[in-house]
């Protein structure tokens, strides 16, 4: 029953995380910087300690208690991490919801799974999975088998991606597309690459949420594990990636000049305001449902990549469904569906994984 509500959950958390972006593309007559900015006000100071607060009532007070150096690396990836993301809204805006997930969240799902078992393989933690564990049990091989069928569903993306970058230069309608493969799958990169800190913010402030975890626990004995543990942890998190997305925005405002956005009557101001702090609060569900799917699976490889296999699909079928890929040839279009079904079946075998421990 564990396995089955963890997958559940990482599949609301991967489904507001696919859908995020949605909203800003309703955003009419605005800069980048402008709606990315204001949703993440939504997404990484309002909305975190609030859901910390109705789940962790005394969620400032464990903040306080907690040693500065733990503090300060939890924060530190956050800034990585916010670098990372700042940069995937730029990945999706050159390559489309599509591609751009895939590319940059598959990066990330390797290396956030894989890089914290590294470190606990040279030093070790009670109850964390090594390198090892990968190589040595029946669950390890299953997790990492389900790693790379993932990887091949990125891939079948990719290739579909290169596909469409041919096809759309065929088309007409391809000077009104943003669609830049090649700035594209520089930025997708970089991103990937620095995503991956938020599962090492995760780990580094672990032991806020164990704090988190043992209060509960003590007023509900017998329960299992306290659902919203991590609540606590990524308010830090946040805090460092709201740090890097808000300097690189205030540069882009006063260099573009794009500030007055938020005053210019001849947008939809409210309608503008409105779809970015749904964007920002359909982005933040994510990881309050990481954290519930975590709880369920255990901290480690399994809960990394079914989070972000869930959020590659369904931003694979949003990209379908807003007709990204409507212009493709029949056969790049049976590529995408083609690394769709192969990520879905990534996501059956990692979940079998949890069966076999």
């Amino acid at each position: 029953m564990n396995a089955i509500l963890g997958v559940f959950f990482h599949f609301i958390g991967g489904f507001a995380s696919g859908s995020f972006y949605v909203p800003y593309k309703k955003v009419k007559g605005w800069s980048w910087e402008s709606m990315w900015i204001l949703g993440g006000v939504f997404s990484w100071i309002l909305v975190p300690p609030i859901a910390a607060w109705i789940t962790i009532p005394d969620f400032f007070h464990i903040i306080q208690q907690t040693d500065s150096s733990i503090i300060g690396y939890t924060f530190m990836f956050g800034v990585l991490w916010g670098i990372g993301g700042l940069t995937y809204g730029l990945g999706v805006r050159y390559l489309g919801v599509s591609l751009g997930s895939s590319i940059i969240l598959g990066l990330s799902m390797v290396l956030g799974a894989l890089m914290p078992a590294v470190y606990y393989y040279f030093l070790p933690v009670t109850g964390k999975h090594g390198l090892d564990y990968f190589f040595t049990t029946r669950a390890g091989l299953c997790v990492l088998t389900g790693l790379g069928i993932c990887v091949l569903g990125i891939y079948l993306c990719a290739k579909a991606g290169m596909s469409k970058d041919k096809d759309l230069k065929e088309s007409i309608e391809t000077g009104r597309s943003e669609y830049n493969f090649g700035a594209g799958i520089l930025v997708a990169l970089v991103s990937g690459l620095l995503s991956a800190c938020f599962n090492f913010g995760i780990e580094s402030g672990k032991s806020m949420a164990d704090v988190a975890n043992t209060i509960w626990k003590t007023v509900n004995p017998a329960q299992g594990e306290f659902l919203y543990q991590n609540n606590v942890t990524y308010v830090v998190i946040l805090w460092g990636g709201f740090t890097s997305n808000f300097l690189y925005c205030i540069y882009l405002l006063f260099k573009n000049k794009t500030i007055t956005d938020y005053g210019n009557s001849k947008t939809p101001l409210g309608k503008n305001f409105l779809l970015c702090a749904l964007a920002g609060t359909t982005w933040y569900l994510q990881f309050f449902f990481y954290g519930m799917g975590e709880s369920k699976l255990g901290n480690g490889a399994s809960s990394w990549i079914l989070h972000m296999a869930f959020i590659i699909l369904i931003s694979n079928a949003w990209g379908i469904f807003l007709k990204e890929w409507k212009l493709v040839s029949k056969k790049t279009y049976r590529s995408i569906i083609g690394g769709i079904i192969v990520i879905i079946l990534s996501i059956c075998v990692v979940g079998l994984a949890k069966t076999l421990e």
